[in-house]
């Protein structure tokens, strides 16, 4: 999979802003079908910083309802990707 391919979105959420001070935490929206290494090399490759960890998390797909209509949100994989003390990632500064 190409490297600009894994990554979708950044996540920005309370609890993660919160975490990325205190343990250089950074999260994002990644293809489903990626796994550990290859969201590590994409993040490197992206964002020129050093990857030390990287946990992932298949968040379920959850009923939506629109009038009688009823539809499924899809399937999607979050990665919660730890840095090397001093790299930072410049779309969360501004955040």
């Amino acid at each position: 999979m190409k490297t600009y391919d894994v990554i979708k979105r950044p996540l920005l959420t309370e609890k993660l802003s919160r975490n990325k001070d205190a343990g250089n935490l950074f999260a994002f929206e990644v293809d489903r079908r990626t796994n550990k290494v290859e969201i590590k090399q994409a993040v490197e490759a992206m964002f020129k910083v050093k990857v030390l960890d990287v946990h992932t998390v298949t968040m379920p797909g959850k009923n939506r309802r629109f009038g009688a209509r009823q539809t499924e949100k899809r399937p999607w994989k979050k990665a919660i990707v730890k840095l090397k003390a001093g790299d930072r990632i410049e779309l969360y500064e501004g955040a």
